[in-house]
């Protein structure tokens, strides 16, 4: 049985090297996540490590800790506002506000998640330079629309996210 598994091995190092350099080389610039909530469409993502996201366009971004996620969990959301974009807010009542960022509606936040905790609702005002208003389409995705994701910055940024399917 060694033996076989020797010779396997040795007729085909070159092969099997080449593989671990192709393995290493793709992870040093990409990664692979899967999307365990409903937040976004789709479930499995390609993370571009490093590649600046768009406004629009989808990003992977370490969250910073609190309520039901540990710190360092790798969130993906849409960048729905950047730098210098107006973030403003409409309350409806009983704790129900309409975001909005340049006028455009991206969610609305609530006074309490499913689970019943309260939520603090996220900033409001002119976006900071190197920060970010993250959204979801989903009305129970945890986004910049509550104080524990808040705008995220530039520093905690994987890179741009594409969905696989």
């Amino acid at each position: 049985m060694l033996e076989t598994l020797y010779k396997h091995l040795s007729r085909r190092a070159a092969a099997y090297l080449w593989l671990l350099v192709a393995i290493l080389a793709f992870a040093r610039y990409f990664t692979i996540t899967v999307n365990v909530s409903n937040s976004l469409p789709g479930t499995v993502f390609l993370v571009q490590k490093g590649a600046k996201p768009q406004k629009g366009g989808l990003a992977a971004f370490r969250y910073a800790g609190g309520g039901p996620y540990h710190q360092g969990v790798l969130f993906l959301k849409r960048i729905a506002g950047a730098s210098g974009d107006i973030v403003a807010v409409r309350d409806h009542g009983d704790g129900y506000r309409d975001y909005l960022v340049n006028g455009q509606y991206v969610g609305r936040g609530k006074p309490k998640s499913k689970d019943g905790i309260p939520l603090e609702p996220g900033p409001t005002g002119v976006i900071p330079l190197g920060r970010y208003y993250m959204a979801a389409p989903n009305p129970d995705s945890l986004d910049s629309r509550y104080a524990l994701v808040g705008w995220v910055g530039d520093d905690r940024i994987v890179g741009r996210a594409y969905k696989v399917f």
